[in-house]
C-alpha cells in the first residue's frame, strides 16, 4: 500500500515537475505554486519509502529506487535554492534532475510489479 502510494505520489510530483521544467526550457519565470508543492509531494513520496523499508523491506530494487530518489531530491534542493535566490537554474541541472527522478520511478515500479 505504501508503494502503491508512493508511486502515485510520485507522478503527481512529476506532472508538477514537468511544468517547471518547461518553464526553465523556455527562460520564463518558474510558475511558484508549482514549484512551491512539487518538493513537498516528492519528499512525501521518499518518506513512504523510508518507512517501507524501515519496516523491514530490504529488497535490492526498493533501496535503490530510495537511493537513485535521494540524489534526484538533492538536485531538486540546489534547484529550489537556485531559484529561491533568483539565480539563473542551469538547464542541464534541471534536464538532470527529472532524468535521475524518472530512473528512481522505474526501478520502483518494476519492484512494486514483483
Amino acid at each position: 500500500m505504501l508503494i502503491t502510494a508512493a508511486i502515485v505520489i510520485f507522478i503527481i510530483a512529476a506532472l508538477f515537475g514537468s511544468i517547471i521544467l518547461t518553464a526553465i526550457l523556455r527562460d520564463r519565470p518558474t510558475p511558484k505554486p508549482f514549484v512551491i508543492i512539487h518538493g513537498p509531494l516528492a519528499a512525501t513520496a521518499i518518506v513512504l519509502l523510508i518507512i517501507d523499508v524501515v519496516k523491514g523491506h530490504s529488497e535490492s530494487l526498493l533501496i535503490a529506487s530510495l537511493v537513485i530518489f535521494i540524489i534526484a531530491a538533492l538536485g531538486g534542493f540546489a534547484l529550489y535554492t537556485l531559484d529561491s535566490l533568483k539565480k539563473r537554474i542551469p538547464k542541464p541541472l534541471a534536464i538532470l534532475h527529472p532524468l535521475i527522478a524518472v530512473a528512481g520511478l522505474i526501478v520502483l515500479i518494476i519492484y512494486a510489479l514483483q
